[in-house]
């Protein structure tokens, strides 16, 4: 009877870590799917950054 009730503990634990597992893995497709959707105003932001401080854009634009 001992054993049985180990064994039950052990595999909830293993459940719990396959739920955080499945839940990481749903967020990180969520991130990579807007990151891809936000790709070219990510990258506009990032140039605009870029030639505002090397001095070659016009400053003060925004997106």
């Amino acid at each position: 009877m001992m054993n049985k009730l180990k064994g039950l503990v052990v595999e909830e634990q293993g459940q719990g870590m396959t739920e955080y597992g499945l839940v990481l893995g749903v967020i990180a497709v969520g991130v990579v799917a807007i990151l891809a959707t936000l790709r070219t105003q990510i990258e506009a932001m990032f140039n605009n950054v870029v030639n505002t401080i090397t001095g070659n854009g016009n400053g003060g634009t925004t997106l």
